[in-house]
């Protein structure tokens, strides 16, 4: 399984979502691969801040051969997560290109659904040649206890084709005070609430991960 984690938009949690997903998988005994293929390079980052090596392998390829490469690699893994680039370009045509699934992050705004426009055109276009090429939307940094606002949820309808996982993502002070530390919300929060909502989030693209024993 392949999972390229997609967004043009700045800001919206590609990374956090990218890490967190390959953690969760890599929890539940797969074995995982996370690619950063964007040129700034926020999950080799994270990577590198790290006291000791994570459960899962990290690398980075932000070249536009990533489609190509790809399968090489593929055999020795159950799960691959692309942390994509941002804007349109080759190595976003690339993340696609290799993808068997395209999560778009959006945070609750009706501006971020409408900005992943171009995105979902490079998908369409890439369908023609990768028929079971699926694509998702995942709702990141919701505000606890709070309704999806009724303009959030129409922008949606411009793109039928794409659905809306249901699994949003609360935003929550542990994401940013897991990332400082190179840490996942698995490890710094175990049997936290981020912890469960990647959980369900991962159970929704490929299922099923499960905690390891104790």
């Amino acid at each position: 399984m392949i999972i390229g984690v997609l967004n043009q938009k700045g800001g919206v949690g590609k990374t956090t979502i990218a890490v967190n997903l390959a953690a969760c998988y890599s929890q539940a005994g797969r074995r995982v691969l996370l690619i950063d293929a964007d040129p700034q390079g926020s999950a080799l980052a994270w990577s590198g801040v790290r006291q000791a090596e994570p459960d899962f392998v990290v690398v980075g390829m932000a070249k536009p051969t990533l489609h190509r490469d790809i399968p090489a690699l593929a055999k020795n893994y159950d799960v691959i997560v692309i942390d994509g680039a941002p804007r349109v370009n080759e190595l976003a045509r690339a993340t696609i290109m290799a993808s068997d699934l395209v999560l778009i992050p959006v945070q609750p705004s009706p501006f971020d659904v409408w900005a992943a426009s171009e995105t979902i055109q490079l998908i369409r276009e890439a369908s023609v040649y990768k028929e079971a090429l699926r694509a998702a939307f995942v709702v990141n940094r919701k505000i606890r206890n709070t309704v999806i606002s009724r303009d959030f949820s129409a922008a949606f309808d411009q793109f039928p084709d794409t659905p809306v996982l249901d699994a949003a993502l609360i935003q929550r002070v542990i994401y940013a005070e897991s990332a400082a530390r190179g840490l996942s919300v698995f490890e710094a929060a175990p049997r936290g609430e981020a912890a469960r909502e990647f959980e369900r989030l991962a159970a929704l693209i490929f299922p099923h991960p499960e905690r390891k024993a104790a």
